[in-house]
């Protein structure tokens, strides 16, 4: 008896230990995750100081539209309804123009459309009688949510307008239900379309003149980004990877070799800035109308030439290696291949960060595949005979990727050179610095130089034979000069 007494309070006293052990770190434990949670919040500012820009234009423009619900004159003319301008900023104010503007519009329109059918729904009704109302308005609720409701399901409609969508069928179902019970049905109606667009005029105006944050700027950047992201990795996979195989053992890691994986994942973010950047007015270089199509199809083809960047990068810490004479034979042409394929992709994203034409990147382009073609040559020939099938297939891999990188490079420079010319980019030959000019006069000064020795010579000559020769033969040098 006495021994199980001692065990309980032996229990209960290292329970107490532990519990005041716990306490007494709690403090520390709290310093700790603020200090954790502050250095996030730092670092989330720090990684795009526009996220506190905009956190504050919408503090802004709520703190704008609550003055109607806190003002008692402008209380007195919009009632309880004002508290939709609050609703319409909380939910319209987006992060860039394009997507604001893209909802404050659908919020806007949706609400038109729907109070005035709300509207009419309710005087239709109204007519069968008091039996006769609210079942013939149930069946307009009921119509109206089935078909737009499916209607969400259209992919563009999904795409662009399914917010608008969602707004419509809440406001038709809302006016329907209130007009029901509300004999002033187009006051309500007016109300809250009024103060639905005072919501989403206060967003649009402080969005567009504070600091604003375009989406298709962000495309523009994103595209010509992940472009040289591939290029960065194409530009030193050709030493990494023949290092490797030499060395038997990789070098240590580098930021650009895994740059690329970004890439992989973008397609969502893509489509999104360019749903947005279609509401958007022109703005700086963007005129109205901006072909926007045609950067989803680049992101497309940059997607599918970091696929092929991933197996490459796969292969620089494979075990099984060619034998040397092999390697050597590859190795020139396939390094040649990646850092020209590289370049070309560097001069393209270039191109399309300064909306210059491309052109920089043709001799890059013809490099590689020039080096493609030597490649196929080398694969087609004797080269893999008495060679180990286990040591060939990751190098013949290799080779093979790199010809589908060229290929990829040539369809990715072909849709840049259509996005240059549908966006009007401007044309490079229009820059000519001052040396090149000066030395396209002497060039030019050059030509009337020989002419005029040429006359000279022709009119010494007295023979007419000799004069007929020194002509044609002096004219064939002023014609080669030229």
């Amino acid at each position: 008896m006495e021994f199980t007494e001692s065990a309980s309070q032996e229990k209960a006293s290292g329970l107490f230990a532990r519990f005041w052990l716990r306490l007494k770190a709690l403090p520390d434990k709290l310093n700790a995750k603020v200090v954790e949670a502050a250095g996030k919040t730092i670092k989330l500012g720090r990684d795009d100081p526009r996220r506190i820009i905009h956190s504050i234009k919408v503090g802004l423009a709520l703190t704008f539209v609550s003055i109607f619900y806190y003002y008692r004159p402008l209380y007195d003319n919009f009632g309880v309804s004002a508290m939709w301008a609050v609703m319409t900023v909380v939910v319209v104010f987006e992060f860039s123009v394009g997507a604001t503007l893209g909802k404050g519009l659908n919020r806007g329109l949706a609400t038109l459309v729907a109070g005035a059918l709300g509207v009419g729904a309710h005087h239709l009704a109204s007519l069968s009688g008091e039996i006769g109302e609210p079942i013939l308005l149930g069946i307009f609720v009921f119509l109206q949510a089935a078909i737009s409701t499916f209607i969400r399901f259209f992919p563009k409609i999904k795409a662009r307008y399914d917010y608008g969508m969602l707004i419509f069928i809440l406001t038709f179902s809302l006016i329907s239900v209130s007009g029901f019970r509300d004999d002033e049905i187009l006051k309500l109606a007016h109300k809250r379309l009024s103060t639905v667009i005072i919501g989403g005029s206060a967003c649009l105006i402080i969005s567009i003149l504070v600091c604003p944050v375009w989406a298709g700027e962000d495309l523009h950047n994103l595209i010509a980004a992940n472009m040289e992201k591939l290029g960065n990795f194409l530009e030193g996979f050709g030493n990494e990877y023949f290092k490797t195989s030499e060395d038997g053992e990789s070098k240590d890691e580098k930021s650009f070799m895994k740059e690329y994986k970004s890439i992989l994942s973008s397609k969502s973010s893509e489509e999104s800035l360019a749903n947005f950047a279609r509401w958007e007015p022109g703005h700086g270089r963007f005129q109205f109308r901006h072909p926007w199509q045609k950067y989803l199809q680049i992101g497309t083809l940059n997607r599918q030439c970091a696929y092929r960047i991933d197996a490459l990068n796969g292969y620089l810490n494979t075990e099984i290696q060619a034998s040397s004479e092999i390697r050597n034979k590859i190795e020139e042409v396939c390094k040649e291949m990646s850092l020209e394929s590289g370049k070309a992709l560097k001069a393209l994203a270039l191109a399309i960060k300064t909306m210059s034409q491309p052109s920089s990147a043709d001799p890059h382009i013809e490099n590689s595949k020039s080096s493609a073609k030597k490649l196929n040559s080398l694969l087609k020939s004797g080269l893999w005979e008495d060679t180990d099938l286990l040591a060939v297939i990751p190098v013949a891999t290799v080779a093979s990727l790199l010809i589908d990188v060229v290929n990829c490079t040539e369809r990715i420079a072909e849709s840049v050179y259509e996005l240059a010319s549908a966006a009007k980019f401007k044309s490079v030959d229009a820059t000519v610095s001052p040396d090149k000019s000066e030395l396209g006069q002497r060039e030019n000064a050059k030509p009337k130089d020989v002419v005029a020795h040429v006359v000279i010579t022709v009119s010494d000559e007295s023979t007419p034979g000799a004069s007929e020769n020194g002509n044609s033969s002096n004219t064939a040098a002023g014609r080669h000069n030229l």
